[in-house]
């Protein structure tokens, strides 16, 4: 009996290991799978092309993850992302250089991010209304700058020249990438301000009452998206040579399965930006690997909108869980 009662403990820490780290695995398996289907989605110029991808998309979603680990939410992400990405694209356009132009799209990104942060952390107004709302007004500005077309770029300037450096094989925008979500690991994980995030979501009012400034986290929280999203604006000007006044749509269900999905990850029902990282990885590698199989787009969207329901299970099962 003493051995059984022994052994309790180490299922319970097999259960929890595999918890923690079953969708890394996963994320590995389908890599290898994809490797061995098609040896072609393992060479340099298609991982230089996932990484790429990757990365960009990557940034866009990390204010995003802090504001749902916070229970909060943005919408008007993307569509801050191609705003900021046609005010460069038209200032290139008219002969602006490219230093003032990306200045010019990450300052559309810091308005928008302003705003949704003064009225949701300072009016106390419905994040989902208020997102969709500024969404919808940044989306419609997007369309207007191009007339409802696309800028081409006939030159990417010093952005361009950034995303094609390389450190050994990896392209230079991942390793800052990479950097970026190391440093938002450790304020996840070590600092008070990422153990707040956390405690908002699952008893706003008990933090409120400690004397944490909730507000104003959140206002940074909003503001951060604003910025790490128009910043994701500015580096597609250059690594599609245009600009898009419709290409948040591709990126709406990718962010937020990216974080739903990476809550599968260490923290099981909570957006973290490890998992985050993984997830988007992992759709964007799966996605690849699909059409290299010869899926057609329609059953590429199938298996995106089944990944986002399973994330959203997944969160709303360990909420209520906690919860009980």
């Amino acid at each position: 009996m003493s051995a059984l009662t022994a052994d309790i403990p180490q299922r319970r820490r097999g259960a929890d290991f595999l918890m923690r780290y079953a969708f890394f695995i996963l994320v590995a398996v389908v890599f290898v799978a994809f490797a061995i289907l098609r040896p072609t989605f393992v060479t340099p110029g298609n991982i230089h092309g996932m990484l790429m991808s990757a990365s960009i998309a990557g940034l866009m979603f990390l204010g995003l993850t802090w504001l749902i680990a916070a229970g909060e939410i943005d919408v008007s992400f993307m569509s801050v992302a191609a705003l900021a990405n046609m005010v460069t694209a038209a200032l290139v356009q008219d002969g602006q250089g490219w230093a003032l132009a990306s200045l010019g799209g990450l300052g559309a990104g810091v308005a928008f991010g302003l705003v949704n942060a003064s009225l949701v952390a300072g009016l106390r107004l419905p994040a989902l209304v208020i997102t969709i709302a500024t969404g919808a007004l940044a989306a419609s500005i997007a369309a207007a700058i191009g007339l409802g077309t696309s800028i081409a770029l006939n030159n990417t300037g010093f952005v361009g020249q950034v995303l094609g450096l390389r450190v050994g094989v990896l392209p230079l925008i991942a390793v800052i990438v990479a950097g970026l979500y190391a440093v938002s690991w450790f304020v996840q994980e070590r600092l008070t301000f990422g153990h707040y995030i956390y405690a908002m979501e699952q008893n706003r009012a008990a933090v409120v009452e400690a004397g944490v400034p909730v507000n104003r986290m959140l206002f940074m929280l909003f503001v951060l998206s604003g910025v790490v999203s128009s910043l994701a604006g500015v580096l597609l000007a250059a690594n599609l040579s245009s600009g898009q006044p419709y290409l948040g749509t591709s990126y709406f269900l990718d962010g937020l399965t990216a974080v739903l999905l990476g809550g599968m990850a260490l923290k099981l029902g909570k957006p973290n930006v490890l998992g985050t990282l993984a997830a988007t990885i992992f759709l964007i590698g799966l996605l690849n690997g699909a059409a290299l199989l010869g899926w057609t787009d329609s059953q590429r969207q199938i298996v995106r909108g089944s990944l986002l329901l399973v994330g959203v299970g997944l969160v709303v099962f360990a909420r209520s869980r906690r919860k009980t």
